[in-house]
């Protein structure tokens, strides 16, 4: 992936106008923007993260300093444009832009996968309509890790109100206090830290008990540092095998962390009603998990993507945001 990198800093008006920086993040053409667009907007963190008018934004933390980030599809060259406001842009590097790349999938080669899903009858139709489908991604797997406990066996729109009840309790409000504009309904909360949902009291926020206490023990086993969060720290099987051991974490979530956090092409939340629906709609005898592996091996190594589609199939058919 080649990056191209401008960085601009302010000190207009006595350092009143906040630093920025900018990037702009080449990826292989087609790139489904829109859809991109329409999963992170079903997920949307409340307070945030926010998608208007054809852009992402979300506050963020780089070394302990906040800002914004906003992400556009340059409306000509095969790329995103990244922009960094306030005084994270500071910390703006190429070590950044991998990440914002990870999270919107710009590593991706749509040929190839959409080649080798389009092998498969039921994805030829599939890959046609959507051919610059992505898996998206996460700024951070803690924050996926949160919202994949959240999301057992309830519904997206029910998961993103409960993240967003958590955010409130335990994440941090940013002070403009170095001139970055905060207007009506922008992101303005720092997701929480690990140690902060440890100390958290979930008291009434809208989950059963053992999920609230799986969600507590996560977070306390990542502040400890007892788990790994990504491919930097450990092999996919070891990720896997260490979050499997911590109480009240089964494969779909690991899995649904695997897809979007650890950027396993080839994860696949099996258990997903939507994703079993699907399948099961297009052949009433795969209605056992069994079956539906076994159907899932030609996939490989794209079940990922395979996943997607399935869930893009069934949002475009709805007109909104299911699955994941």
């Amino acid at each position: 992936m080649s990056i191209e990198k401008t960085t601009i800093t302010s000190i207009a008006n006595g350092g009143q106008v906040p630093p920025s920086a900018q990037m702009e993040l080449r990826f292989k053409a087609p790139y489904d923007w829109a859809r991109v667009l329409r999963f992170f907007s079903g997920r949307a963190i409340p307070g945030v993260e926010q998608v208007v008018d054809g852009v992402y934004r979300r506050i963020v933390d780089l070394n302990g300093d906040a800002g914004r980030l906003t992400v556009t599809k340059h409306p000509r060259r095969h790329c995103l444009i990244a922009t960094v406001e306030g005084a994270a842009a500071r910390h703006v590097d190429d070590a950044f832009a991998r990440r914002v790349a990870s999270m919107f999938d710009l590593g991706a080669d749509p040929a190839a996968i959409g080649g080798g899903l389009a092998r498969d009858p039921w994805f030829a139709p599939l890959v046609e309509a959507a051919p610059g489908l992505r898996v998206p991604g996460a700024w951070s797997g803690f924050e996926l890790a949160v919202r994949a406990i959240v999301g057992q066996q309830v519904s997206v729109k029910a998961a993103t109100t409960i993240v967003g009840r958590l955010v409130q309790r335990a994440g941090e409000r940013v002070v403009h206090d170095d001139g970055m504009p905060a207007p009506d309904g922008a992101p303005a909360w720092r997701f929480p830290t690990p140690d902060a949902l440890a100390a958290c009291d979930l008291e009434k926020i809208g989950m059963p008990g053992k999920r609230a206490a799986a969600l507590t023990g996560m977070a306390r086993a990542v502040a400890a540092g007892h788990v790994p969060l990504d491919p930097a720290q450990a092999d996919l099987g070891t990720l896997r095998r260490a979050w499997l051991d911590l109480p009240g974490i089964g494969p779909w979530t690991v899995e649904y962390i695997a897809m979007r956090a650890w950027r396993d092409p080839d994860a696949w939340p099996a258990s997903d009603l939507v994703l079993m629906q699907s399948i099961t709609a297009r052949d009433p005898s795969l209605d056992r998990l069994a079956s539906q592996k076994h159907r899932t091996e030609g996939w490989r190594p794209w079940r990922a993507y395979a996943a997607l589609h399935l869930w893009n199939d069934v949002a475009d058919r709805a007109s909104g945001a299911r699955g994941g």
